[in-house]
C-alpha cells in the first residue's frame, strides 16, 4: 500500500515490525526521486518522539538503504549540533528526527524540508502524548503539499486521529488486529499486590529467583520518576546485581553508554523511565518489571512489550499498590482477562462492585496477595 504511492495510517502493536513497512518503500521512493546533491534537503523525512526510537530507526534505514547508496542521518536533542549539521548540508536522502531538534534546525536555516516528498510519523500517539503537536504542526506547514505521508500508531485515539484528517489525503487505513488495546498474548503477565514499601525488598526477591534461574536474560524495571531509577539502580548495585538507569535527565554521551551495557549483556538490568517505553528493541529481553505501574493502560501495554517480540515468549512482574494505583485496576483486569491471564483476587477486591460508589479493599494494602505466588 505504501508502495502505492497513497498516503496510509498503520495501527499495528508494538514490536510488530513497522519500521521496515516504512523503510523499504522509502528507498524505493527516493530512487525515482532526482539525486540528492549537497545543500538539498533530504527527500524522506521521519519523525520519532524520542532519541532513542530515532536513533533505532536510523540504524535500520542505514543497514537496508546502503545498499541503494542511500544515505540518512539522525536529527534528536541533547548532543551537538554542529556533527548533525554538517551530515545534512552534505546531502542525505533520509532524515530521521524528533520534532524539537528539527525545528531547531529549521528555524536556524541549517536545514530545509523543501525536496521531502515522504513523510513518516513514527509512534504518533507517543509524540501527541510528549506534547509535540505543534512542532510536528509547524514541521509540516513547510513541507510541500503533494507529499506521500505515512503515520504509524499503535493506538488510535480521537487524537491521532485528528493529526490523520489534517495531514493525510484519501487515506488507507491499515489495523493490525484489533482496534482495542491489548497485551501480547506471548507475555504473560503477574500482579503482585503490595504496599509503596514493600517494592524495594520484593524487587531484589523477585530479580534473585528470575536470575537463579536458566533463562534469565536481560531485565527491564520500570519507574515513574528519574529519580526512582537512579536510586533503585544504586540499590541494586549496592546488592551486586549488575544495573544501569536511563532516563531523560542523562546526556546523550551516558544514555548512548548505557544502551551499549544493556544490548551488550555487561549489564543485564535496565531501570528506566517511559523514555525506553516504546520502540526500543533490544534481544533477548525476558523479563519486565514495572516497579512503578504507569498511569494508563495503553503505557502499561507498551512497557511489557518490550519481552515476547517477534514470535517470543516473555514475563512481566508489576507491583500494584493499592493506595497509588487503584484507577488503573479497572483497565489492568480487563487487560489480564483478555490476554486469559490470571487476576489475582486481591486486584479485582479495588474494583467496586456492581451498584457500589466504594471499592473494596480487601485487606491490608501492605498484604501480598498468598494465592498468587507465581513461579517462573
Amino acid at each position: 500500500m505504501a508502495m502505492s504511492g497513497r498516503d496510509m495510517v498503520g495501527i499495528a502493536s508494538t514490536g510488530s515490525g513497522k519500521t521496515l513497512a516504512y523503510i523499504l518503500p522509502a528507498i524505493v521512493h527516493i530512487n525515482a526521486q532526482p539525486a540528492v546533491r549537497s545543500g538539498d534537503g533530504p527527500v524522506a523525512l521521519i519523525l520519532a518522539p524520542t532519541r532513542e526510537l530515532a536513533m533505532q530507526i536510523h540504524m535500520e534505514a542505514s543497514k537496508f538503504g546502503k545498499y541503494a547508496q542511500i544515505r540518512s542521518t539522525c536529527i534528536y536533542g541533547g548532543a551537538p549540533k554542529g556533527p548533525q549539521t554538517r551530515e545534512l548540508s552534505a546531502g542525505v536522502e533520509i532524515c530521521i528526527a524528533t520534532p524539537g531538534r528539527l525545528l531547531d534546525m529549521l528555524n536556524e536555516n541549517r536545514t530545509n524540508l523543501r525536496r521531502v516528498t515522504y513523510l513518516v510519523m513514527d509512534e504518533a500517539d507517543r509524540m501527541l502524548d510528549m506534547g509535540f503537536e505543534p512542532q510536528i504542526r509547524k514541521i509540516v506547514e513547510q513541507i510541500r503539499p503533494d507529499r506521500q505521508t505515512l503515520m504509524w500508531s499503535a493506538t488510535w485515539p480521537k487524537e491521532v486521529q485528528g493529526l490523520a484528517r489534517d495531514f493525510l489525503k484519501d487515506f488507507i487505513q491499515v489495523n493490525i488486529g484489533s482496534m482495542e488495546i491489548s497485551a501480547n498474548i506471548r507475555v504473560a503477565q503477574h500482579i503482585l499486590t503490595c504496599s509503596p514499601f514493600d517494592k524495594m525488598r520484593l524487587l531484589i526477591e523477585e530479580l534473585s529467583r528470575i536470575l537463579a534461574g536458566p533463562e534469565a536474560g536481560k531485565i527491564i524495571i520500570f519507574v515513574a520518576k528519574k529519580v526512582t531509577a537512579d536510586e533503585v539502580a544504586l540499590n541494586l548495585v549496592r546488592d551486586r546485581f549488575p544495573a544501569v538507569a536511563i532516563h531523560g535527565n542523562k546526556s546523550q554521551s551516558e544514555r548512548d553508554w548505557v544502551m551499549r551495557q544493556f544490548k551488550e549483556g555487561k549489564s543485564a538490568i535496565l531501570v528506566a523511565t517511559d523514555v525506553a517505553a516504546r520502540g526500543l528493541d533490544v534481544k533477548e529481553i525476558n523479563f519486565v518489571i514495572n516497579f512503578d505501574l504507569p498511569k494508563n493502560i495503553e503505557d502499561y501495554v507498551h512497557r511489557i512489550g518490550r519481552t515476547g517480540r517477534a514470535g517470543n515468549y516473555g514475563t512481566s512482574i508489576s507491583f500494584f499498590s493499592p493506595a497509588d494505583d487503584s484507577k488503573l485496576a479497572r483497565d489492568l483486569i480487563k487487560i489480564l482477562e483478555e490476554a486469559k491471564q490470571e487476576v489475582p483476587s486481591s486486584l479485582r477486591n479495588i474494583v467496586p462492585a456492581r451498584g457500589s460508589s466504594k471499592p473494596f479493599r480487601g485487606g491490608r494494602g501492605g498484604a501480598i496477595n498468598s494465592a498468587f505466588n507465581p513461579r517462573y
